[in-house]
């Protein structure tokens, strides 16, 4: 019992906790001081890097949508597929690759980064235009040639406001998925966050590689939160999952 008594002291047990956890706290602690020291080139570097991102949305939201929407048309369903299939090998091939790719076309520099991370994410922004439209109730295609609605007037009244919530899902999958990836653009010349890291790695230091790493995973993510709550407030109640209709 007296044993029991002396093992359960509590300042043996504080002592033992500063002990395991000082170390690391002291670790934390100077790393974060170190991430601190990168502010300034992390700023810069950023407005590299969100340049980039608004160019890659642009090219891949004027070319996706449009793309989507004449795939999508009755008169294409025989080519959709096809279409599909040659965009989808921009998918599966890795990123670097396309990068890599496009710097042999175009050169070093930030119009090839641009280039390769648009065909990266131009599938799942045509394949959500697309399938979205197509899944447009027929009996609302029906309602509307009944009322006299010409093919233009069904496609800006009907079916692009119900398949609004499927494509903006998917230029959401996309430029989140760009701004991730938009890092590898440092490779062959174009800028951005991806500077901090691979020269991080490169001159093994730590503190440097993370400043560039935690900065383009918090950008992705405010990416990402920023596009929900666009599709919150863009799109309409009764065809929106996320604002259902008031009771």
């Amino acid at each position: 019992m007296r044993l029991h008594a002396e093992i359960c002291n509590p300042l043996q047990i504080t002592l033992v906790l500063a002990l395991v956890l000082g170390v690391p706290l002291a670790h934390a602690a100077d790393l974060g001081a170190q991430l601190l020291g990168y502010r300034s080139e992390v700023q810069y570097l950023l407005a590299q890097h969100l340049r980039l991102v608004g160019w890659v949305a642009l090219f891949s939201v004027g070319i996706g949508v449009p793309l989507g929407i004449w795939l999508s048309r009755p008169s294409m369903q025989a080519w959709c597929e096809p279409v599909m299939q040659v965009l989808n090998i921009g998918t599966t091939v890795p990123t670097l690759a396309k990068l890599a790719i496009a710097m042999l076309f175009f050169g070093l520099g930030t119009g090839s980064a641009v280039i390769g991370l648009t065909i990266a994410t131009l599938m799942p922004i045509v394949r959500n235009t697309c399938v979205g439209l197509q899944s447009v109730a027929p009996h609302l295609l029906d309602a509307a040639r009944g009322i006299g609605m010409q093919g233009r007037q069904i496609l800006w009244q009907v079916e692009l406001p119900n398949a609004l919530n499927v494509i903006v899902a998917g230029i959401r999958t996309a430029l989140t998925y760009a701004t991730g990836t938009a890092a590898l653009a440092f490779l062959i010349g174009g800028g951005g966050l991806g500077e901090l890291i691979f020269t991080g790695i490169d001159t093994n230091e730590p503190a440097m590689m993370l400043a560039g790493a935690i900065s383009t995973c918090l950008l992705a993510v405010l990416v990402d939160l920023l596009l929900y709550q666009v599709q919150y407030w863009l799109i309409p109640r009764g065809v929106n999952p996320y604002r259902p209709l008031r009771s």
